[in-house]
């Protein structure tokens, strides 16, 4: 995330990740660019953020990568997401929306 963008939770951005990557397999690039097109330009996710976090996501097996050729012709890991990755979807999506209608709670509540 850049320096005037919002904060997330601890996790969200993993989570938006598996999100686009159970649209199909993306690289880097395209999965910073889906977040920040369906976030309606609100998120943008910097390299420094989502290069770790895509290795952490690999190392838990949640997801795989391959090398590939992008649109523009170029080398580029392409990530899919595995089993494993869409089970930890759901956990994280059901997680995300109970912190989320929480904090929504207490702010239509104070």
């Amino acid at each position: 995330m850049g320096k005037n963008d919002p904060a997330l939770l601890p996790g969200t951005l993993e989570v938006l990740v598996l999100r686009v990557l159970a649209r199909g397999p993306a690289h880097g690039f395209g999965i910073a660019q889906a977040i920040h097109l369906l976030s309606s330009e609100v998120l943008r996710v910097e390299e420094g953020s989502l290069y770790p976090a895509l290795h952490r996501l690999e190392a838990r097996g949640l997801v795989a990568a391959e090398w590939g050729v992008s649109e523009n012709n170029r080398r580029a890991r392409f990530y899919t997401l595995t089993a494993a990755g869409r089970r930890e979807l759901r956990h994280g999506e059901a997680e995300f929306r109970r912190v989320a209608g929480a904090v929504l709670r207490v702010l239509e509540e104070a």
